[in-house]
């Protein structure tokens, strides 16, 4: 009588194996992912900074008050209007603090918004710890 199917060393020698390709290949997803992460924080920097520096062109070197304003339309001056903008149809989330929340004029740092915004240089900066410098 013969019989058919895997002996337990067999399907340990499969699991161990098993387990060796999920060691090398696991931390490589987990890098794409943080790439991937710090791709998209770069494109939304640009396209942020690049609309309040058209937002402070078209407004008499003045940057918005806040980053509200880029979402509307405005007069020249920044009030509500009908000349410029928007600018932006919603604001970006930080990839990696989940949230589109700016802090305008306040502490730089912490974690506690998404983006940091100073009206009067238009620095437009991630609110993260790890990705201030950018």
């Amino acid at each position: 009588m013969t019989h058919k199917g895997f002996t337990l060393v067999e399907i340990l020698i499969v699991v161990v194996i098993l387990g060796i390709l999920a060691a090398i290949v696991v931390p490589q997803f987990t890098e794409a992912s943080k790439e991937a992460r710090e791709s998209a924080l770069a494109s939304d920097l640009q396209t942020v900074r690049s609309q309040l520096e058209l937002y402070r062109i078209q407004h008499k070197g003045d940057y918005p008050a806040n980053t509200s304003n880029l979402m509307i339309v405005t007069d020249i001056d920044g009030a509500a209007g009908a000349d410029y903008g928007p600018y932006l149809t919603k604001f970006p989330s930080n990839p990696f603090t989940d949230t589109a929340t700016v802090d305008v004029d306040g502490t730089k740092g912490g974690s506690s918004h998404g983006w940091y915004y100073k009206s009067s240089t238009g620095e437009f900066t991630p609110d993260d710890d790890a990705h201030m410098a950018w």
